[in-house]
């Protein structure tokens, strides 16, 4: 398997130079200190609703993993999502701006055979269209603000021609299933255990509604419009074979997710049902979270 050819690199994330100055938000995340690190961690560990974000993410990252070649984590923190790229044949490698959060991913059971490299994703110390896999988790395209568009680009300018791209971005406050939301948490595992068209039937009959907004985003973040990827990967010849709203039914509803989580049958089918009307494009402007796999097109050539 042919190896990423990296550019020379110092340990300054960026590469040799950084043609710009670094913002406020990449030096933030260059200096994070362990306890910042750890709490990146438990974002997805200690109570059922957290389980249900993380489960959704990885189910997407296995349906759309590549059996073999090079993938990458773009921003892998301390590499929640790493094992979860790449089939058995496939090689990992994590990429973040903060050496402290790199440190971390041999302790949370990461690495095994991947390779961690400290730099800058807006200027990768690799090969252009180098890994048949660029996941880009979290909030990594938000969090570059302004340049997020630039970020987005340096993702899809890593990607092999013919490889997946697996990009997450939010979009609204994040929504909720109004059935879903009305009926008591106790009565929950018994209603996921009905015949899925009912269930279906009382979702749609009576819609969604927003969750409350933030009051603000956090410094330096910006929400990321879904269409604007859609037509970015058509314009170079690639093709969206899922977008999925993340957790559209029950959301930010802990009780209730909490309740069905208890059952492993009502579980199962909650799995099942978030995805399917994750899919719905419908959902997907007012998604808290939203996860696109792409499939890059062949590259151009020129006279």
């Amino acid at each position: 398997m042919r190896r990423p050819v990296r550019r020379n690199v110092t340990d300054r994330p960026g590469g040799s130079r950084q043609s710009t100055a670094p913002t406020d938000v990449q030096r933030r995340f260059r200096e994070l200190d362990g306890y910042r690190v750890e709490r990146e961690w438990r974002r997805y560990e200690g109570t059922a609703q957290r389980r249900l974000f993380r489960e959704l993410r990885k189910r997407f990252l296995e349906r759309h993993r590549v059996r073999s070649g090079w993938a990458l984590d773009l921003g892998s923190g301390p590499g929640r999502f790493l094992p979860h790229l790449g089939g058995a044949a496939a090689r990992r490698v994590a990429l973040d701006l903060s050496r402290e959060m790199l440190s971390r991913i041999p302790a949370h059971g990461g690495i095994g055979g991947a390779e961690a490299v400290r730099g800058d994703g807006f200027r990768p110390p690799f090969a252009a269209h180098a890994f048949a896999e660029v996941v880009a988790l979290g909030n990594v395209i938000g969090f570059a603000g302004d340049r997020a568009e630039e970020m987005l680009g340096s993702a899809f300018g890593l990607t092999a021609p013919g490889g997946r791209l697996i990009v997450e971005l939010v979009a609204g406050p994040g929504e909720k299933a109004r059935y879903l939301a009305r009926t008591p948490a106790s009565e929950l595992p018994h209603l996921f255990h009905a015949p899925l068209q009912t269930l279906r039937s009382g979702i749609e009959r009576e819609g969604f509604a927003l969750e409350p907004a933030r009051r603000r985003d956090p410094g330096g973040f910006r929400r990321g419009d879904p269409r604007r990827v859609v037509d970015r990967a058509r314009a170079v010849g690639a093709a969206v074979r899922e977008a999925m709203a993340v957790a559209p039914l029950l959301g930010a509803d802990a009780a209730r997710v909490a309740a069905i989580a208890a059952d492993p049958a009502a579980w199962s089918r909650l799995l099942a049902l978030e995805e399917e009307f994750g899919r719905r494009a419908e959902r997907h402007p007012g998604a808290a979270a939203i996860l696109l796999a792409i499939e890059t097109g062949p590259l151009e050539t020129h006279d």
